[in-house]
């Protein structure tokens, strides 16, 4: 084990000739295979593949720090949502800047132990990618340890959990986001204020709801344990949340959402209970995403800058394989609330219907 820059790093792995030796084969024979090309006997493969595994090769090029990278890979939690479209454009954005490659997948799939899936892995090296941008990402330490001693450069956008000491992340500040959201209720007027959070897991949820409960102590409000609710970051369970606090003795008069997604699912539990926004009750949500302005009414919520933290992430991303560490491994961007239409004062009652 040696060092550089005060980082661990492993020696590298096994040469392509010592592959070939292993598995009693030609050296330009052992290259045909680590290239997927074709015209290698199923037997000769079958050996240099098994070499590869039991000696650990990985295929990876060289990278000059005097040139710009050529590829990237950008991996993100699914391919179906703004979520990860407003990332995508981010990204693209700062790679064009950068003169940079980029190569999308959706999800990082583990084998049933738990450790890295071989295919995706194999792929990344196979292609030279120079670095990797994880958006949302549950890495496994077999995970973490793979990439780090292969030497490959990666960044964390909004991760799931709190990332190993060293690892560098892009987020935003969550906590100031929840009391952004709670204060603008509470200068509305509300006091029953509930919030329905995300997965418990998740390191935004808990920075959300924590930036709620501080909002409330501040404004000398007690905080109600029944008013806190987890849902999964989905409509259908948000929905299911949202009729739980109206089935409370004393429904809340506002709710902050932990995203627009959750949102609209608060927004249809609602309109099946013959409810207005915000005349009956008030919504806040928090991301900003297309959704929020499609919404009827349009949706105050506070804005994550998405975009602009995945463009972020690649600039450090760049600075990792030009071997330039960031003095800090956090960087977080600032929220701020976009007014529209599902915020009000209190209805006058003191009481919702049911």
């Amino acid at each position: 084990m040696v060092r550089a820059g005060g980082t661990s790093v492993a020696a590298a792995g096994p040469t392509l000739a010592v592959v070939a030796r292993e598995a009693g084969v030609s050296v330009p024979t052992a290259s045909k295979v680590v290239n997927g090309r074709e015209d290698v006997a199923p037997e000769t493969r079958r050996r240099v593949t098994e070499a590869l595994e039991r000696l650990g090769y990985v295929r990876r090029p060289r990278f000059d720090a005097a040139k710009a990278p050529a590829l990237i890979d950008l991996v993100v939690h699914s391919l179906d949502s703004s979520w990860s479209g407003a990332v995508l454009h981010g990204v693209e954005e700062a790679a064009h800047e950068a003169g940079l490659e980029i190569v999308v997948s959706a999800g990082l799939t583990r084998t049933r132990t738990g450790g890295p899936e071989r295919g995706w892995l194999d792929k990344l090296t196979a292609r030279g990618s120079s670095g990797v941008l994880f958006n949302l990402a549950e890495l496994t330490q077999a995970q973490y340890a793979w990439l780090d001693h292969h030497r490959i450069p990666y960044v964390l956008i909004d991760p799931v959990h709190e990332p190993p000491a060293g690892v560098v992340s892009v987020g935003a500040a969550n906590w100031q986001g929840g009391v952004t959201a709670t204060e603008h209720l509470l200068a509305l007027g509300h006091e029953r204020i509930a919030v329905i959070a995300g997965n418990r897991r998740r390191m935004c949820s808990g920075a959300r709801v924590a930036g709620y409960r501080s909002a409330l102590a501040s404004a000398g409000l007690r905080h109600r344990a029944e008013y806190v609710r987890h849902a999964g970051f989905d409509e259908g369970t948000a929905r299911h949340r949202m009729h739980e606090l109206l089935d409370l003795p004393e429904p809340p008069t506002a709710v902050f959402v932990c995203s627009d997604r959750m949102a609209l699912g608060a927004y249809a539990a609602l309109a099946e209970r013959g409810l207005r926004v915000p005349h009956d009750i008030s919504v806040v949500g928090f991301d900003d995403l297309p959704e929020a302005r499609w919404g009827t009414p349009a949706l105050t919520t506070v804005r994550q800058p998405l975009s602009e933290m995945a463009a972020t992430a690649l600039r450090l991303l760049v600075r990792l394989m030009h071997g330039d560490r960031p003095e800090g491994t956090r960087t977080e961007l600032s929220t701020r609330l976009v007014e529209r239409a599902s915020t009000a004062p209190p209805p006058a009652r003191s009481a919702l219907p049911g």
